[in-house]
C-alpha cells in the first residue's frame, strides 16, 4: 500500500507521463516493484494508463470500496455496495459471525430505517454508512459513540463547505434560524441510527449508521430535508466525505482519551444548547431551556422545576417568544 500511495503521489506531482524507470529511481524500488504498484491500483480501480512516454496519473476511482479504503487513515476495512437493503443490518449480520472494525458503506439504500423505525429515505448519491466495532467500554457509556458518529458527520460536511450543526439528539442540520424551520432546527442533513448487544458491564457490539443526504435533489427528499449538494450549489466529492467521517469517528472513540472529548466537541457545534426547546419522551413533554449535555448523551433542561435530564426523546427548537 505505501508503494501504491507514493506512485499515485509521484504521477500527481509530474506533468505528464512518466517512465518506469524513472519512478523507481525516485520512489527507491525495483522496476518490478513499480509494476506490481501500478497493477495493484488498477485492480482497485485507478486506471493508470501506460502510453509510449510512460505513465500517466489515473482519474479519481469514484465512490467505491477501493477508493475510500485508499489511504483512509482510520483502522475500518471498507465493504461496499452500490445497493443494499440496509447497511446496519449488513453490519449487523457481520457481528453475528464475529466481525469487528468494518464500514459497510453504499450508494443506495433500498429498506432504511430511522430512529423509532422512522422511514429514512436514501436514494443513490447519498452516503448511507454503517461502522462495526467491539468497544471496551461499559454498556452505559454506549450513547457517546452516537455523539461522536453525530460531531465526525458534521465535522466532515463542514470541510465539504457546509456550516453544519448538531440538535439534539442526533440530527445533523443546516440553517435554522430564528424564522426558519422552526421546530425542526434547521433543514435535516444527515440521521444517525444506533444499535448495539452487549451485557450490563460491557458492549459486545456496536453498530453506529449515520446516513446523510450527500449528492440528491432535495425535491426527491422529505419536507424540510437538504443535501451537501444543495448547500454547495454542486457536487460534493463523496469519498473525502466518507473518509473524513471516518477518521474523525475513529479519532473520537479509539481510545480513552478520545471519549473524552467527545462531549465538549459535541457541545462546540451543537445548536440545541442555549434554544428553549420541548421535548417529547415516554413520561410526557419537558419544555425549558437547554443549557448542557451531561454524560453519556443526556440533554440538561431548565424548568419551571428545577433542572432535568432528559435521556431519550423528540427534540423541538423553540422561538424565544413563544
Amino acid at each position: 500500500m505505501d508503494t501504491r500511495r507514493a506512485l499515485l503521489d509521484a504521477l500527481a506531482a509530474d506533468d505528464g507521463p512518466v517512465s518506469g524507470p524513472s519512478l523507481a529511481e525516485s520512489l527507491g524500488v525495483s522496476r518490478a516493484a513499480v509494476w506490481k504498484a501500478v497493477e495493484g491500483l488498477r485492480e482497485d480501480g485507478f486506471a493508470v494508463e501506460s502510453t509510449a512516454g510512460g505513465y500517466v496519473p489515473p482519474a479519481d476511482p469514484g465512490y467505491s470500496g477501493p477508493g475510500i479504503a485508499f489511504g483512509l487513515d482510520a483502522p475500518y476495512s471498507v465493504e461496499y455496495h452500490d445497493r443494499i437493503a440496509s447497511t446496519n443490518e449488513r453490519a449487523r449480520d457481520l457481528a453475528g459471525q464475529g466481525a469487528t472494525d468494518i464500514a459497510v458503506i453504499a450508494d443506495e439504500q433500498t429498506g432504511s430505517r430511522g430512529r423509532l423505525d422512522r422511514e429514512w429515505v436514501a436514494p443513490s448519491g447519498g452516503v448511507w454508512l454503517s461502522v462495526l466495532t467491539r468497544p471496551d467500554v461499559p454498556t452505559a457509556r454506549a450513547p457517546l459513540f452516537t455523539l461522536a458518529a453525530a460531531v465526525a458527520t458534521t465535522d466532515a460536511a463542514r470541510e465539504a463547505g457546509v456550516g453544519a450543526h448538531i440538535k439534539w439528539p442526533n440530527d445533523v442540520l443546516v440553517g435554522g434560524g430564528d424564522g426558519e424551520s422552526a421546530g425542526r432546527g434547521g433543514r435535516k442533513l444527515a440521521g444517525i441510527l444506533t444499535e448495539m448487544e452487549g451485557e450490563a458491564d460491557r458492549v459486545d457490539w456496536l453498530v453506529v449508521g449515520p446516513g446523510v443526504n450527500a449528492n440528491i435533489d432535495p425535491d426527491t427528499l422529505p419536507e424540510g430535508a437538504t443535501s451537501l449538494s444543495a448547500e454547495c450549489g454542486t457536487p460534493v466529492d463523496r469519498r473525502r466525505f466518507a473518509a473524513t467521517l471516518l477518521e474523525r469517528f475513529a479519532e473520537l472513540t479509539g481510545s480513552p482519551e478520545g471519549l473524552d472529548r467527545i462531549l465538549p466537541a459535541w457541545r462546540e457545534r451543537s445548536s440545541t444548547i442555549g434554544r428553549r426547546v420541548r421535548v417529547d419522551t415516554a413520561n410526557g413533554s419537558v419544555e425549558g431551556t437547554a443549557v448542557d449535555i451531561a454524560g453519556p448523551g443526556a440533554l440538561v433542561v431548565e424548568t419551571r422545576e428545577g433542572r432535568q435530564r432528559v435521556h431519550a426523546g423528540d427534540c423541538e427548537h423553540l422561538r424565544d417568544a413563544e
